[in-house]
């Protein structure tokens, strides 16, 4: 058993605000046709400055707790803003690092880097793990350091870590710790053995090329690095810190990145996680909120320890320095800001093993007792011969612990306390149960002979067999079987149609519609045709067509599926927006179709749907 015990420097009472760094990348590219340059430019250390859109000869200026210039290196980022959090997690305390801002503006870099500058993920874990390298042994303390990677993709949980696994639930303890079941937490012991399990999950993630850029992160990525101290006394106390280290996806706009298909459906989810993390900022800095909205979105029920729980956290905005960045950097400065505002009330998360006496142990069992089966039972008995079979000496070590003596001192107190009158009325008590008790007795036993003396009667009885004074030798009543044979039902006989000449092409629908109506006129003699041959003359209809015109209408409808636009695929039969919108993105994952029957693979696209869709297109093409 184990139980969550304070700080004994009052940690819970103290709070901690979210540190918010800006960092600004290098101007890219060639100035804008416009010639306006720089949309945002930095003051000193922690202010910069906007234009204001309203006016462009007026700025609007922002203090931060950093800000990084253009030429801040990764190492400074690390040391500034990140690495002063980290000894937390070593004290049982969580924390937090997530970088924020529109696509395109350098959150991947920030946290992963490249092998020749390595961003604040592979700097943090080796920075772990020189504090835990730097304890000393003598404090007593043992240290054990875990990890787990996970993206949110279209609002599914995945396992990097196993790339196989399907959506992950995200489930609350009763300690309101958010747990995800079923996430691979894999134990690590040095900086190669991270790299070893980090770099192949990162090559899991979702990436895609879009107009802004060619390497666009298409999930949130959060990293778990969990450090578990546990003390070598006897009291075992256990301290759990975690460090949370997530590069979210960028905002995009989809008439600027140009997606389509499944794109557009990733930058939609996208979208929807981080305006419901700017409605969780509003509602923890509004007095009057009721409720906070972390439930809304995976990303801030994952990211509630950081943003309004017990976490120290530190958010490090990206932004861009081009014109044409102007309003998706100006949106990221006024959430920054307000995050600004946002305190946490980090904690100590310690468990102790409580020590479970025997006696009470004993008794639980006792009260259990009447629901256990009969190997338990047995057990019990095996366990009580062991006692009674110990030595006297054991016997005192148990009548020696403090909770059996404190129980036998109470009661000789008890009984000394008890007057002489008290006495004699509670012998006098227990001399009269005893004596009711033994007339139960007796009346037991004489009922006991009575039942004894009946079944024996019951018996002799029913061993003398007498016959009965009637009997019934008559037979029983049999129903007589009629031989007279029911008159059968008449049944219908219906002859399949038959078309005596050979149609053109040009009118076989025509000769079509007039089949149905020469079917409907031959059955008005109170005859139905059943449902399933009208099903097989329906599903023969290729078989009427000439092969020929058959497949020139299947290679028309090949082509346009493979060459047409939105609007164009929109013009077939039975093809709506949103089917045209999942041909268009199945065309751009696995190319043109190679046959018609590929159509079947598509989203949505059931075979019904597709005999349906042949049907209906060719003999619209026949018509034309």
């Amino acid at each position: 058993m184990a139980q969550r015990v304070a700080t004994a420097d009052g940690g819970n009472k103290k709070t901690s605000r979210v540190r918010v760094a800006v960092r600004l990348r290098p101007y890219m590219g060639k100035l804008d046709e416009k010639n306006e340059g720089l949309c945002v430019k930095g003051l000193d250390s922690q202010n910069l400055e906007i234009i204001n859109w309203r006016n462009a000869t007026e700025t609007v200026k922002y203090h931060f707790d950093v800000f990084h210039g253009e030429q801040t290196t990764q190492q400074e980022v690390f040391l500034s803003s990140v690495k002063p959090v980290l000894p937390h997690i070593l004290n049982g305390q969580n924390a937090s690092v997530f970088a924020y801002g529109p696509t395109g503006a350098g959150k991947t870099h920030t946290m992963l880097g490249s092998s020749e500058q390595p961003g604040v993920i592979p700097r943090a874990v080796r920075e772990v793990f020189k504090l835990v390298k730097a304890k000393d042994e003598g404090e007593g303390w043992e240290y054990s350091i875990g990890m787990s990677y996970l993206e949110i993709y279209n609002e599914k949980v995945l396992d990097l870590l196993s790339p196989g696994s399907q959506d992950l639930p995200i489930r609350e303890d009763k300690d309101k710790n958010i747990l995800i079941p079923g996430l691979t937490h894999t134990t690590i012991s040095s900086f190669s053995d991270f790299d070893k399990h980090f770099i192949p999950a990162s090559l899991n993630r979702t990436t895609a090329s879009t107009k802004l850029n060619q390497r666009s992160s298409r999930s949130h990525a959060i990293l778990l690095i969990k450090v578990v101290r546990t003390q070598r006394a006897l009291s075992h106390r256990q301290q759990t810190g975690k460090l949370y280290l997530v590069d979210l996806a960028g905002s995009e706009d989809n008439r600027r990145t140009g997606n389509q298909g499944i794109r557009l459906k990733e930058s939609g989810a996208i979208n929807l996680s981080l305006f419901t993390l700017s409605k969780v900022v509003d509602s923890l800095n509004s007095a009057t909120a009721v409720r906070v909205p972390y439930r809304d979105s995976k990303l801030t029920r994952l990211l509630q320890d950081s943003l309004g729980g017990s976490a120290h956290s530190v958010m490090i905005t990206n932004i861009a320095p081009e014109y044409k960045y102007y309003f998706d950097t100006f949106t990221a400065l006024n959430f920054a800001a307000k995050s600004k505002l946002i305190v946490n009330k980090p904690f100590t998360r310690e468990t102790v093993a409580v020590p479970v006496l025997p006696v009470k142990r004993a008794r639980d069992d006792r009260e259990a007792g009447g629901s256990d089966s009969e190997p338990h039972k047995k057990k019990q008995k095996e366990k009580g011969r062991e006692m009674t079979d110990s030595s006297h000496p054991a016997h005192l070590n148990s009548l020696s612990e403090p909770s059996v003596m404190d129980r036998l001192i109470a009661l000789e107190k008890l009984m000394m306390s008890c007057q002489d009158k008290d006495r004699s009325s509670m012998l006098k008590d227990v001399a009269q149960s005893r004596k009711e008790i033994q007339e139960l007795k007796e009346k037991q036993r004489e009922f006991e002979n009575k039942a004894l003396l009946l079944s024996r009667l019951a018996g002799e009885k029913l061993s003398t067999k007498q016959e009965p004074d009637f009997k019934n030798n008559t037979a029983p009543l049999q129903r007589k079987q009629s031989n007279a044979s029911k008159p059968k039902k008449q049944q219908a006989v219906v002859q399949p149609l038959q078309v005596s000449q050979l149609q053109p092409l040009q009118q076989l629908a025509v000769v079509k519609k007039q089949s149905v109506c020469v079917k409907k006129k031959k059955l008005s003699g109170h005859v139905e045709l059943p449902d399933g041959k009208e099903n097989i003359m329906e599903s023969s209809w290729e078989s009427q067509l000439d092969t020929s015109v058959l497949e020139q209408s299947r290679k028309k409808i090949l082509q346009l599926l493979n060459s047409s636009s939105l609007k164009e695929l929109k013009s077939l039969q039975q093809i709506g927006d949103k089917k045209a919108k999942l041909i268009l993105g199945w065309r751009e994952i696995h190319g043109d179709f190679t046959q018609l029957e590929d159509l079947g693979k598509v989203e949505s696209m059931t075979e019904k749907r597709f005999s349906s869709f042949m049907k209906a297109n060719i003999l619209s093409a026949m018509g034309k």
